[in-house]
């Protein structure tokens, strides 16, 4: 359990920083990409109101006959780009193109004069895929596009934004690379650190595990010798009520030794498991057949669906006692009248045993995955009539995951509970 605890420690750090790094990430890259594309877009939109130009510096005015005003004297290239957001760099610095087209895409208009790397001929085919594209901007490889109408015809500006992108997938490389480098850091850290931090849980759990162990064995010694006096009182006086019931307790105080020490062993220590091929059709039946007397007695109909010659490699005594754990569980909380089923059968490269039994109370879904707990039992008061005291589950998971097998509980229709193990043929 402490290995399994340190593992998911180091998995929870883990996923939390590398969402962290994503969120963050992921975040500033994005506003970056944002950034070029509206920085693009600012120019396209300088563009396309130019009629695919810079604006020109305004000259000083004309002379005018006399008494006429000029009506507009024009701010100035430097006046407008600023106005716009731009550097007066800016004209300079971008390298663009444009294509004009009628209302066949037949191109009418090309101008490539501020581009070096686009002939005519690649400019008209970047302009037909942009407007068969369907969309008023975007890109084409590192171009980015906008789409106009113009008097009936169709003016498509591209504008290159390779320095732009390669400088942000620079970046972008760049911080995915240090995001797994550190990653890696903190995997390494938390590996040698771990062990540190589970130390004070891994020291308890021991002191727990070794307290039941000695307490068991302790518990065993007194056990023997009140059930050895109460065969001695029944010799002399006779059997009572009062000695029945500390026989009775006596060996229910037993059981529940023996097996928290079990538990203990089959979790904490695992002994190596005594792997033979057994039949495990037949021991299913074997271990099924005692129960049907109780269930008639009790008016509970079992019913057995047993796969023949199944056989399966793995300590057959534990197995035994899996199936036994079952079906004392499903017998003990039916109610009268109600219906058992163990089935066995091979699915694919899978076994399954599967235990199904009507319940006395409905089930809860949530409460599906606690059975399995240490002393965990649906009757809440813990005034169960039935001599359980919750362990039997938890022995049955010990014993299917000693088998690299996996175990779950169902309720289908909450009247009724079904247990399902599943091991690898």
């Amino acid at each position: 359990m402490i290995k399994q605890l340190r593992r998911k420690l180091i998995a929870a750090c883990m996923i939390s920083l590398a969402v962290v790094l994503t969120v963050i990430l992921g975040g500033v890259n994005l506003m970056s990409y944002q950034k070029v594309v509206a920085d693009a877009d600012m120019v396209l939109a300088l563009l396309g109101s130019n009629d695919g130009e810079f604006p020109k510096l305004h000259s000083e005015p004309e002379a005018l006959p006399d008494g006429e005003v000029p009506m507009d004297r024009g701010t100035g290239k430097r006046d407008l780009l600023g106005a716009k957001g731009l550097s007066p760099e800016t004209p300079y610095e971008s390298r663009f193109f444009s294509v004009v087209l009628n209302e066949n895409c037949q191109v009418i208009q090309t101008d490539t004069g501020q581009i070096a790397a686009v002939d005519d001929e690649s400019a008209e085919l970047y302009a037909q895929s942009a407007v068969e594209s369907g969309y008023t901007a975007g890109f084409l490889d590192d171009y980015r596009y906008l789409v106009l109408a113009e008097e009936g015809n169709t003016r498509v500006i591209f504008l290159d934004c390779g320095r732009s992108l390669s400088s942000f997938r620079t970046t972008l490389l760049a911080s995915v690379a240090l995001s797994l480098l550190g990653l890696l850091a903190v995997l390494v850290l938390l590996l040698i650190l771990s062990h540190r931090i589970v130390r004070p849980v891994t020291e308890s759990y021991e002191k727990q595990k070794q307290f039941i162990t000695d307490a068991g064995h302790e518990l065993k010694t007194p056990m023997t010798i009140i059930s050895a006096d109460v065969d001695l009182a029944e010799m002399e006086c006779g059997e009572n009520q009062w000695l029945t019931d500390i026989r009775r307790q006596t060996e229910r105080l037993t059981g529940l030794t023996n097996d928290l020490i079990y538990l203990s062993r089959m979790e904490e220590e695992q002994p190596p498991l005594q792997v033979i091929e057994f039949p495990l059709s037949d021991a299913a039946e074997e271990m099924a057949l005692p129960f049907l007397a109780p269930a008639k007695s009790q008016e509970k109909e079992l019913t057995l669906q047993i796969q023949p010659m199944l056989s399966f490699t793995g300590d057959e005594k534990a197995i035994r006692q899996l199936i036994s754990i079952l079906l004392d569980n499903a017998l003990k909380y039916s109610p009268t009248g109600g219906q058992l089923e163990l089935r066995l059968e091979k699915q694919g490269r899978n076994i399954l045993l599967t235990v199904t039994n009507t319940t006395i109370q409905p089930v809860e879904e949530d409460k599906l995955s606690h059975l399995f707990d240490r002393f965990y039992r649906s009757d809440q008061s813990r005034n169960s009539q039935t001599g359980g005291y919750g362990l039997g589950l938890s022995i049955a998971r010990s014993i299917v995951l000693a088998h690299k097998g996996k175990i779950r509980a169902e309720s289908p229709d909450e009247m009724s509970l079904t247990v399902v193990v599943s091991f690898p043929a």
